[in-house]
């Protein structure tokens, strides 16, 4: 897929105030600073089409993207520093969850792992929980040129051994950089064959 064009369309809290749901979304959300901006910017070929920012969480809002007039590209905040009380077990806010459940052209959610690190408690919960909803989701690994390619194959087995300690079958798992355009291409293909 070539994107021809791709430009903000609307930022908001409530699911009940997006856009229409007349085109697929693909929503992309992780922990906070694993890498979510850039890696929509490198997939677009645009630098400051998602805002990045040196401090975590700066995303706080559900941001929809116009791409090639087609579909919605959809950067959600990341989960890592959400505040919730104690008695929620869930550490992602209301708002993700409204989206997640309740957006019917939701094709599918890109979760986003730092590739560096063993699997992490959050992300691994949030996964099954997707599951449980049975919320349609493949996994992006990012910043793979931050490791050599023994240690990026041997973390990646590492999660799918840990992954399937609860799953019988392992979701679609794609791996990039958005320093060097690693996985762009295997990501819009995964996209166009959704749609």
């Amino acid at each position: 897929m070539e994107i021809k064009n791709a430009r903000f369309l609307m930022s908001n809290s409530d699911v009940s105030k997006c856009p229409d749901p007349n085109k697929p979304e693909f929503a992309f959300i992780g922990r906070s600073n694993v890498g979510k901006s850039s890696l929509i910017n490198m997939m677009t070929g645009q630098k400051k089409l998602a805002k990045t920012s040196s401090r975590p969480g700066k995303t706080q809002l559900i941001n929809h993207f116009v791409i090639n007039d087609d579909w919605y590209l959809v950067d959600l905040p990341g989960y890592g520093y959400a505040k919730v009380s104690k008695k929620s077990k869930q550490k992602f806010q209301a708002y993700i969850v409204d989206y997640v459940l309740k957006r019917q052209s939701l094709y599918c959610l890109f979760v986003l792992i730092d590739c560096r690190h063993e699997p992490q408690q959050i992300d691994l919960e949030f996964i099954n929980w997707l599951g449980e909803k049975e919320v349609p989701f493949a996994l992006i690994f990012t910043k793979a040129d931050k490791l050599g390619t023994n240690q990026l194959a041997k973390n990646l087995t590492e999660y799918k051994e840990t992954l399937l300690k609860q799953w019988e079958e392992l979701p679609p798992l794609l791996v990039s950089s958005a320093e060097n355009g690693l996985g762009r291409e295997e990501i819009l293909n995964f996209i166009e064959q959704s749609i």
